[in-house]
């Protein structure tokens, strides 16, 4: 019973945690945009984006990724078994580059409120795919408990990789024909 529990709200933190990082590069876009606008408007949408990127980093993104390591923690705690299979191995090597993810994705964050544009909006809409390649990666070890398929699994993540890169060039092209798409 204990398990389900734990099992549940490590789930439920997961989610959160990832509605954060697929949301916070979405308002760097919007930040470095908004950087590249004349007064007033540059002023007014840079302080809202600034203090909505902050609530959603500090009260959403980050207590999620913690409390979501917590319960992992915990869950393997309860099945250490887990810790013996090669899938495990794997997951926790993505939940790794997924930290290493946040880190940078704080880096920027950082440098953004203070009004620091060293990337370009095209940029974050391609670094806000990252979360999306580890997102599949760790459901697909989950559910499907295997990393000898793994040869399967990179050609997939590659086509994910090809087939939002097709998105993104698509969407560029009919926001160029048309601003406000």
């Amino acid at each position: 019973m204990e398990y389900n529990y734990i099992k549940s709200l490590h789930l439920i933190f997961v989610v959160t945690w990832f509605a954060g990082l697929f949301y916070i590069p979405r308002l760097f876009v919007y930040q470095i945009e908004a950087f590249h606008k004349p007064s007033p408007e540059k002023e007014i949408l840079g302080k809202q984006l600034k203090l909505m990127a902050k609530r959603l980093w500090f009260i959403i993104t980050w207590p999620s990724a913690i409390l979501a390591t917590i319960f992992a923690i915990w869950l393997l705690i309860l099945i250490p078994s887990w810790l013996d299979q090669g899938w495990m191995h794997v997951k926790l090597a993505f939940v790794f580059l997924l930290f290493l993810y946040q880190f940078k994705t704080h880096q920027m964050f950082k440098q953004l409120q203070r009004d620091e544009v060293k990337y370009t909006s095209n940029f974050m809409r391609i670094w806000n795919e990252g979360a999306t390649f580890i997102l599949f990666a760790v459901v697909f070890l989950v559910i499907l408990k295997s990393a000898i398929n793994w040869i399967f699994g990179v050609i997939g993540i590659l086509v994910l990789g090809i087939v939002l890169m097709l998105g993104f060039k698509l969407y560029k092209r009919v926001r160029e024909k048309n601003p406000e798409a």
